[in-house]
């Protein structure tokens, strides 16, 4: 059985979905959330669902990237979503390979630093793109940076607000995700 650990800063739809995709799999599941914001919805969600939380301090992860504790828990993966830290480069060595991300654009494009939530969609909007989409991506040393997975892109409307593209943007994370985190966990040896 995979282990896998979500990682995420914020309210946790993804993780919501990634949690349901894998509860009856019989392959792999989620058996820890990891948090650098104690008040984030993705705790709650964590707590409703009986799966661990651990929640990190940005010194120590910087550090030692918390792998003691994540192999305590046996973790075979990690799903970054809506996570907004930096990966130090202690975690990427020991998760070579192993680490994947979901960013709201269609990268090269609006990624970085800062770039996350509305942001990405506002500055998409305002350079008057005619698509967005996401992209699902190795982790590497940079933000946003490495070997690309997949890509989905969705059509911008000329009534578009970062609102309504946030919500498509959702729908193709959601739909797209789990899936492909599934497809990867299944080439692990």
């Amino acid at each position: 059985m995979k282990k896998i650990a979500i990682f995420a800063s914020g309210a946790g739809s993804n993780a919501q979905k990634i949690i349901d995709h894998f509860r009856t799999s019989g392959f792999a599941s989620v058996q820890l959330i990891v948090t650098n914001k104690a008040g984030a919805g993705v705790v709650q969600i964590a707590m409703s669902e009986s799966i661990p939380v651990l929640q990190i301090e940005r010194n120590r992860f910087i550090d030692t990237g918390y792998v003691a504790e994540l192999k305590k828990f046996e973790i075979d993966f990690i799903v970054l979503a809506g996570f907004l830290w930096m990966i130090p480069r202690v975690l990427l060595q020991e998760y070579a390979h192993k680490i994947i991300n979901i960013h709201p654009a269609l990268l090269p494009l609006y990624g970085g630093k800062g770039m996350y939530g509305e942001a990405v969609h506002t500055a998409i909007l305002n350079a008057k793109e005619k698509e967005s989409g996401i992209t699902i991506h190795y982790v590497d040393e940079k933000y946003d940076h490495g070997e690309i997975i997949l890509q989905v892109k969705c059509s911008i409307s000329d009534q578009e607000t970062p609102g309504t593209l946030a919500q498509k943007i959702h729908a193709l994370e959601h739909e797209h995700y789990p899936p492909v985190i599934e497809q990867i966990l299944k080439t692990l040896s």
